[in-house]
């Protein structure tokens, strides 16, 4: 077999080693000459032991660190690997947000497996997400009651790809050391990294695992890197050694021993099997030309973008309108930009008719030049209310399409434009969907009101926890001053605010506590349940769950009242005064 010679070179070397390192007998005293043959042959025996129990050794070292995946023979792993089986999963250190290593101990995996699905329908809110990464990457033990260990991991696995936050993914496989666990999220992250044409990303974390990758597709991934990182003999070792395994990829084999300078030639077809494969396609032929459609990959798609692998926008005619659809898909997934994209429709040529009856014209055009039509349209007209009109127009031509994100950042830039005063209230809502910052990003200050409870001086602590005695001081003497105030009404937030530091263990006076009055009934019975079971995990499911989609400043009071008081119970204080200090307060 091809370059087995090279195992036969660390054998060999392995007997010198040997054989320079047994010291010759040497001795001052009579030798009895008469045994000295006798000796010679035992010895001489007792090395070829020691060389073969060597190799033996080393054979089976090799196997071990390189075992590349569960063959027919059925390689028995190390039991000592097996033995010190991982229960503890996570990035977070539990009290940073004052959860517990043990909050799944109590769940009952049938529920919370459940709330998972719904949970994962749900395109929830950054104060949703936010809660949610923070509970499935705290370290904590893995649920046993009716849910397995895979179940579990495959949970967190899917959220790291939902979210696709590729530094916290790459540090959650590192920390845990679960590759072989988690081997469709390995393969998301080094897929993402190749598809962004970043090739060292990609190949170094093959480096900062302990235990060998067992996946076929992952083996060959570490084989191709090795190979580019120059290391091409432990390239080929794995090779063969996968070979004795059976592995048999003719593709692959073809582009890897071009690579290695076994071929001069290289078969030219473009696999688009995976992004491996494509990328293997790219970098074994130097005429490569790839044109892509609607059926090609987004990672590929993502592949060629980043190559700078794509047709140039400005090569493009505006009469093949198959090309500019795949263009405008393209661009809603980023491949292309929306400056690329917007700068083709105006290359388009219309009438002076249809440019002043556009929303009678373009719907007799197709789409591309519809869109193409609205869009200069919008670009020349003047008048707000029927600016907005063909915006909204055009955005709902992108929606319908299922291209909504071609139209995304240009759609912002035009609204920014426009004076708000001067916006119809007829479109308000439309403008306010769209102008606004989505991710609520803008750093915004804390207004202190003292004359109100839930916006006076008593926020501070749950900024700096102040001392629990001054903070009782300061609240008993507004509590006070409210029940002089025969006018002051005692609103919801007013009660959240009062309820969570009376959570903390400050004090309330008895002559205040006729000032509200809190009904038994707002908090759901099964959360009610989950927090008398001390199923931390559940009852933080059911938080997400409730938040779902919404900003948290944007839920009822009656919702923050009962999630509020759910932490106050389980005492997961960090998490909650981030909730607090985003709906209590005013922000300037």
């Amino acid at each position: 077999m091809k370059n087995l010679k090279l195992l036969n070179k660390k054998y060999f070397s392995i007997l010198i080693v040997l054989f320079l390192t047994i010291n010759p007998i040497l001795s001052e005293e009579p030798v009895d000459i008469w045994n000295i043959e006798n000796k010679e042959e035992l010895e001489k025996k007792e090395i070829d032991n020691n060389v073969e129990n060597k190799i033996d050794e080393t054979k089976k070292n090799i196997y071990d660190l390189q075992s590349l995946k569960q063959n027919k023979d059925n390689i028995l792993l190390d039991q000592t690997l097996v033995s010190k089986e991982i229960k503890i999963f996570g990035l977070y250190d539990p009290e940073e947000n004052g959860l517990d290593i043990n909050m799944w101990s109590n769940s009952n995996g049938e529920h919370i497996l459940n709330l998972f699905q719904s949970i994962d329908k749900i395109e929830l809110s950054n104060d949703a997400s936010d809660i949610f990464n923070i509970l499935l990457l705290t370290n904590s033990y893995y649920p046993e009651n009716e849910i397995s260990k895979d179940q579990f991991l495959k949970i967190k696995s899917d959220w790291l790809i939902k979210n696709s936050d590729l530094k916290i993914i790459e540090d959650y496989l590192i920390v845990n050391q679960i590759v072989n666990e988690n081997v469709d999220l390995m393969k998301y992250l080094v897929d993402q990294h190749l598809s962004k044409s970043n090739i060292k990303k990609s190949c170094e974390i093959f480096s900062k695992f302990k235990k060998p990758i067992t996946d076929e597709y992952l083996s060959k991934f570490n084989i191709y890197c090795l190979i580019n990182n120059g290391k091409k003999n432990d390239a080929q070792l794995l090779i063969d050694l996968k070979k004795e395994l059976g592995f048999s990829d003719n593709y692959f084999e073809d582009k890897i021993n071009y690579l290695l300078g076994y071929n001069d030639t290289v078969n030219t077809k473009i696999s688009e099997d995976s992004i491996l494969d494509f990328h293997l396609s790219h970098r074994t032929n130097p005429n490569f030309k790839f044109i892509p459609n609607e059926k090609t990959s987004e990672l590929i798609w993502k592949y060629l973008s980043t190559s700078n692998l794509l047709d140039k926008v400005q090569d493009i005619e505006i009469t093949d309108f198959e090309k500019i659809l795949i263009i405008e898909k393209a661009t809603h997934n980023k491949n292309y930009t929306e400056e690329e994209l917007f700068e083709l429709y105006k290359r388009f040529q219309f009438s002076i008719n249809q440019l002043l009856n556009i929303q009678e014209s373009y719907k007799l055009l197709s789409k591309v030049e519809a869109r193409a039509l609205i869009y200069q349209g919008i670009l020349i007209t003047s008048d707000v209310e029927k600016k907005i009109e063909l915006i909204k127009i055009l955005k709902d031509l992108f929606i319908k399409e299922d291209i909504a994100n071609a139209f995304d950042k240009e759609l912002k830039n035009i609204l920014d434009t426009i004076d708000p005063e001067k916006v119809p209230s007829n479109y308000s809502s439309f403008y306010d969907t769209y102008i606004k910052d989505s991710d609520d990003k803008t750093a915004k200050n804390i207004r202190i009101n003292n004359k109100i409870l839930h916006q006076s001086k008593l926020i501070n602590y749950f900024i700096e926890n102040y001392p629990i005695k001054d903070v009782e001081e300061d609240l008993n003497d507004l509590l006070k001053k409210i029940k002089r105030d025969k006018k002051y009404f005692f609103s919801k937030k007013d009660i959240i605010l009062v309820e969570a530091l009376k959570a903390d263990g400050i004090k309330v006076s008895d002559k205040f506590k006729d000032l509200y009055e809190v009904k038994e009934t707002e908090m759901p019975q099964d959360i009610k349940v989950l927090i008398e079971n001390n199923d931390i995990g559940g009852a933080m499911l059911r938080i997400v769950q409730v938040i779902g989609q919404d900003s948290i400043k944007d839920i009822d009071d009656d919702t923050i009242y009962f999630i509020v008081k759910t932490l106050n119970e389980l005492n997961i204080n960090p998490i909650r005064n981030k909730l607090l200090l985003k709906v209590l307060p005013l922000k300037v």
